[in-house]
C-alpha cells in the first residue's frame, strides 16, 4: 500500500508497565506535571494534561517489582513529549533539575530542540518543543537537513517562568 496516513494523524498516548505505580506517577505527576485524572485501583494511573482523559498511562499488571528490559533486547526506545512553546521547555528542565533528575542528553536538532533522560523503571523520555517548519533547516534543493548540535541549558533556563 503506498497510500500515506491522514495528515491530521497524531499518537495519542503512551501506556508504560512499571514495576512501582506510586514512583511512577511521582515522577511523571510529581516531577513532569501531568495531573492525575483516575487511578485504576492500585494498579494503573492514567495521567493527562490540560485535562485530557491521558497522555500517559502507567500499569503493573504484568510489572509490579519487575526490571527494565536488558541491553541488547527490543522495546520501546523512547516516549516523546512534546512542549507548546520555549518557555515551557525551559520550565520542563528547571523541574528536572530541581528533582536531581540527571540528563543523558540535550541536543539542537535544527527541527527541534530536546532533553534526553530516563524515568525511575529505566524507560528513555525525551522531552522537546519544535521549531516552526519555516524555521527548519534545509539544504540547497530545499530538503531537510536535520543536525545535533549541543543544546544550550542556561538560554534555555533564562526563558522559563518564574517559579511561583
Amino acid at each position: 500500500m503506498t497510500t500515506a496516513i491522514h495528515p491530521q494523524t497524531r499518537i495519542g498516548h503512551v501506556h508504560l508497565k512499571v514495576a512501582d505505580l506510586d514512583r511512577a506517577i511521582a515522577f511523571y505527576s510529581g516531577v513532569l506535571g501531568f495531573p492525575v485524572q483516575q487511578l485504576y485501583g492500585r494498579q494503573a494511573a492514567f495521567l493527562g494534561a490540560g485535562g485530557y482523559h491521558h497522555h500517559i498511562g502507567l500499569n503493573t499488571w504484568e510489572s509490579k517489582g519487575g526490571h527494565p528490559p536488558a541491553p541488547g533486547t527490543t522495546g520501546l526506545y523512547h516516549t516523546a513529549i512534546l512542549y507548546p512553546d520555549r518557555a515551557s521547555f525551559g520550565d520542563a528542565l528547571r523541574r528536572l533539575i530541581a528533582a536531581g533528575i540527571p540528563l543523558e542528553g540535550a541536543s539542537d536538532h535544527g527541527v527541534s530542540e530536546a532533553l534526553y533522560l530516563r524515568d525511575p523503571d529505566g524507560n528513555g523520555v525525551e522531552l522537546y518543543r519544535d521549531r516552526a517548519p519555516e524555521d527548519w533547516p534545509r539544504d540547497a534543493q530545499g530538503n531537510l537537513k536535520m543536525v545535533t548540535e549541543p543544546l544550550d541549558l542556561r538560554a534555555l533556563l533564562d526563558e522559563a517562568p518564574a517559579e511561583g
